[in-house]
């Protein structure tokens, strides 16, 4: 009631509260939704066989986590993407499409359910097409992150860099520099010891050798005459590549020639755990700062922002969130319908 309050008085300082507090609600609420994909995946086989519907699932009992994983993604999808439709174009606070994004949030919840629940009545045959449509909205969501983390570096080395700050931030600078370029170095060996333990495995050496050469490439524009720009922002996006190529190539499964890993026995060690767990806000802080970062993709740079302007894009913000939703799906399955996945 609060926010169709503000909406009714013109209230845009309530109305622009609500919105920023909204933004967290989405993404509370998308990591509950990875957390239920998860569950989902691990621990419900036994509970899926036993719906009948689900026995054209290619691979018999063991692809019933995949699909499971597909099927909450697709709950998730639809739900923003619907909202992404009704709330896309939205400017000004008093708008009723802004109060819809903020607020009536009984109603939102039931849709979240009712979505997340609706898919697991659908056959397989749909929700393998789903999948395919899933890889590439895995994809553009990737290229939307990319540009909001390029933004997010330009930002931060072009404060540090500046000439009121270069004095007192140029230890910090060198250190977060010198850390990065540390972190990728060994990095691009580590995938090299793990991923490349033979000639054979050409196309695993490609994509790390393209990794080694575009930090290089970087370093030698960042310390150019004619940029000057230093090492920190060539770091940090030297570090993010490798970070991508890393997770790119790790999705091979264990029993590949090229993947030297321990094959999981499905009890996890402590490693395993955490990083679970740091991939898991990893997707859902990717998800949330690419979402609120709008103006990154406006053509038109610079225009007043009025009081009664929304502070973010409503429509950008879900439409990210809905790509975000087939990531999730195509991390926890492997980018591999057809998988299955280890505990």
């Amino acid at each position: 009631m609060g926010i169709l309050c503000c909406w009714w008085t013109g209230d845009e300082g309530g109305g622009r509260a609500m919105a920023q507090v909204a933004r967290y609600v989405y993404g509370f609420t998308f990591l509950l939704t990875n957390l239920l994909a998860w569950v989902v995946r691990d621990y419900s086989q036994s509970a899926l066989a036993k719906l009948h519907y689900l026995k054209g699932c290619q691979g018999g009992h063991d692809c019933l986590g995949t699909e499971g994983v597909l099927r909450v993604s697709f709950g998730c999808f639809i739900f923003h993407f619907i909202m992404f439709l009704t709330t896309v174009g939205t400017t000004k606070l008093h708008e009723y499409r802004a109060s819809w994004h903020s607020g009536l949030w009984p109603l939102k919840f039931f849709m979240w359910i009712s979505f997340l629940l609706m898919p697991f009545l659908l056959p397989s045959t749909f929700i393998q097409l789903y999948g395919e449509v899933a890889r590439f909205g895995a994809g553009i969501f990737l290229l939307i992150q990319l540009i909001s983390v390029v933004k997010f570096i330009t930002w931060w080395n072009d404060h540090w860099m500046s000439d009121d700050d270069a004095g007192h931030r140029r230890v910090p600078a060198i250190m977060v520099s010198t850390t990065a370029y540390s972190a990728s170095v060994c990095g691009i060996i580590l995938m090299y010891i793990s991923y490349a333990p033979t000639a054979s495995c050409s196309l695993n050496i490609f994509f790390i050798t393209c990794s080694l050469i575009l930090l290089q490439i970087m370093t030698g524009i960042s310390l150019h005459s004619k940029a000057n720009a230093g090492l920190l922002a060539s770091g940090l996006m030297g570090l993010y590549i490798v970070f991508l190529c890393w997770s790119a190539i790790r999705s091979e499964p264990t029993m590949d020639n090229c993947n030297v890993r321990k094959q999981p026995t499905g009890k996890g060690d402590w490693i395993t755990i955490v990083s679970f767990i740091i991939a898991l806000f990893a997707i859902v802080t990717a998800a949330f700062s690419a979402g609120i970062d709008s103006r990154v993709f406006q053509f038109r740079k610079g225009e007043f922002q009025s009081e009664d302007d929304v502070p973010y894009g409503y429509g950008f913000f879900h439409f990210v969130f809905s790509m975000a939703a087939t990531y999730f799906a195509m991390l926890f399955v492997g980018w591999n319908l057809h998988q299955s996945m280890e505990r």
